[in-house]
Order: C-alpha cells, then sequence, then structure tokens
C-alpha cells in the first residue's frame, strides 16, 4: 500500500491489528504514526488504551503484554514502538504477529533500513497486518513534491524555486519540510514563493549554489564558474565538496544517459521522461551534451571518484590542501577534458 492510500485508510479509521513501517526515509514513518495516533483514540480514551515503548529500552515480552491486554471504556488500545530497529528482542515478536489482538493497534516503526523480508516477524505482520517501506525519493522527484507540499499548505512555487530548494536541501523529507515551514511562517497563503524569497529566507544565492556550478561547468562558463567556487570559499556551508561531487556525478549521469538516447534517435519527449529531466531544462542537457561527447565521459566519471574520495579523505596525500583547494581543481579538470 502507498503513502497516500494507506494515510487515507488510517484516516477512515479501517484499521489494521498491526503496523510494520520501515524504511529509510523516516519522515513518512513519523507521519503515518501520527496519522494513526490522532485517529486511534479519542483523547479522552488515551489515558488507559495508549502505550509508547522505544526499542533501547524495551523487551520483546513487554510488547506482548501490553499488546495482548483488553482496552479500557474504548472499542481498541495502541501500542506505538518507536525506534524499533534498536530493539534486541524484535524478532521475537513473531509470535504475536501471527496471530495480534484484534482490539490492539500494534504499530512498530522501524527507522532508517528495512527489516528483513525474510524473517518470520516480517512474513507474519505482512500476512495478519500492514507493511509499508518508506523509501527515498530520488533527487529528480524533490522539485515535484516540493511544489505538491507547498499546495497542500495553500501556497504555490516557481519552478526554479524549487529546483533551488532541492539542490540545497538534498532529499530529506525531513529537512525540507522543516525548511518550508519555517519559509512560509510570514508569507500570506497563496502567494507564490519565487527564488528571491528562497535567497532571503533559506540563505541559499540563486546565483551561487550547486545547481549554477554544474550549469555552469556543462556550459563551459569559466568565469561564472569561478564566481561560484570563490563564493564558496567564503561561504564554505552553501558547497561542501562531498556535496557538490554528488551533485556534479548526477548531473553528468543524466547528460550521459541523453548522449545513449540522442544516438539511438530517440525522440526528446521521450528522452526527457527516460531521464527524468524536467523538459523546461532538457536544451540545456542537449547543448551540455554537445559540449562532453561520449568519448570524454570516462575522464569526468573517473575526476568525480577522485575527487570524492578526497572530500571523504580517502587519500591522505592532499599537500594541505582544503576543500576548495580542491573544487578549483577539479573544477579546472573538468573543464579542460
Amino acid at each position: 500500500m502507498d503513502f497516500t492510500s494507506l494515510k487515507k485508510s488510517i484516516k477512515d479509521k479501517e484499521f489494521a491489528p498491526i503496523y510494520l513501517l520501515h524504511g529509510e526515509e523516516t519522515y513518512f514513518i513519523d507521519q503515518l504514526e501520527a496519522e494513526i495516533q490522532k485517529h486511534a483514540l479519542q483523547d479522552h480514551e488515551r489515558a488507559f488504551n495508549e502505550t509508547i515503548a522505544y526499542g533501547k529500552d524495551t523487551e520483546y515480552l513487554q510488547i506482548v503484554d501490553a499488546a495482548s491486554r483488553y482496552p479500557m471504556m474504548a472499542e481498541r488500545q495502541l501500542v506505538l514502538l518507536r525506534e524499533a530497529q534498536d530493539m534486541r528482542s524484535l524478532k521475537q515478536l513473531e509470535v504475536y504477529a501471527s496471530k495480534p489482538s484484534p482490539t490492539t493497534l500494534l504499530v512498530i516503526s522501524h527507522k532508517h533500513k528495512k527489516l528483513n523480508a525474510n524473517t518470520k516477524l516480517f512474513k507474519n505482520i505482512k500476512a495478519n497486518g500492514v507493511v509499508f517501506e518508506a523509501k527515498p525519493l530520488y533527487d529528480n522527484k524533490i522539485p515535484a513534491w516540493i511544489n505538491n507540499y507547498l499546495k497542500g499548505k495553500k501556497y504555490s512555487i516557481e519552478q526554479q524555486a524549487a529546483q533551488l530548494l532541492a539542490e540545497f536541501l538534498g532529499t530529506s523529507l525531513s529537512k525540507i519540510t522543516n525548511e518550508i515551514d519555517k519559509l512560509t511562517i510570514n508569507l500570506a497563503p497563496g502567494t507564490t514563493i519565487t527564488t528571491a524569497i528562497v535567497e532571503d529566507q533559506v540563505g541559499v544565492s540563486k546565483d551561487y549554489n550547486a545547481f549554477e556550478l554544474q550549469r555552469a561547468i556543462g556550459l563551459r562558463d569559466k568565469v561564472k564558474v569561478a564566481r561560484i567556487v570563490n563564493y564558496f570559499k567564503a561561504n564554505p556551508k552553501a558547497g561542501p565538496l562531498p556535496m557538490v561531487t554528488g551533485s556534479l556525478y548526477n548531473y553528468f549521469s543524466k547528460v550521459f544517459q541523453v548522449i545513449e538516447g540522442l544516438a539511438k534517435r530517440t525522440s526528446r519527449q521521450d528522452l526527457a521522461k527516460q531521464v527524468k529531466v524536467n523538459p523546461y531544462f532538457f536544451d540545456e542537457y542537449v547543448t551540455v551534451a554537445r559540449n562532453y561527447p561520449h568519448a570524454k565521459m570516462p575522464a569526468i566519471f573517473a575526476l568525480l571518484r577522485e575527487y570524492d574520495l578526497k572530500s571523504k579523505g580517502v587519500h591522505s596525500n592532499l599537500g594541505g590542501k582544503g576543500e576548495n583547494e580542491l573544487l578549483k581543481e577539479l573544477t579546472y579538470k573538468l573543464m579542460a577534458v
């Protein structure tokens, strides 16, 4: 069951006796857990029918005992097991999961990683309840997600501003929603969020960021590349080298796919969908594909791997160079390929 469908079923009070919410994207887990907590019990029922436990401090028998009790003056009781990934005896809940109490909602929140699907616990929950995997979104999906999130809050956002936020904030939805919520505090509903608003409120420059750096390298704009690198030197948090190398790797991976697609005479519309590039930016990728043809791609990726390792301290002999010097080297070499 996907996130939207599961959230709707919870709001409609179509409950299962046991839920496993697991995976890397904690935002989805937190949202679903909050929805269950909101709709499972009425306020006056919580004192005697809500149990919250944390994996690190809990043994499976405590959860079994809590989940096996009958609700008091309520239709059901709720047992929340948070941070279940830290519970040493978690798998021993498999017996309870094989026949969960129909008057209990047991919610197992297993964050940052998946529960092994080959375990009896997983299989029993899937057979008798609901399993939801919280998968992280790919970076190309983030701008659209930002747009939809803001639409739900009665705001809109310019395409370029959504892209700018996505590049600056990464793929963590919790981090993104936190920044968006702060951003909209002083904005009236109905406001269209522009790049100027993002620049002013979030602290990211619309002209000097990883997104603009990759475009400048792709278009071989040496002057703009130098300006952005110098901006990063003065503002280290705006462009840490690991983030920049990751951004460039994703960018040139898409450029490589465009090169391959054009060679196969794939239509531009179909190719934009395959590469998952917004049509608004696709012509730029075609230009970059001409600037960096197929024969240059191995050298591009070799440089990005090399400097990614250097940014993470894998190469010990860096000659005392800091991140900005390494970034200068990398951009110079990329432009020289």
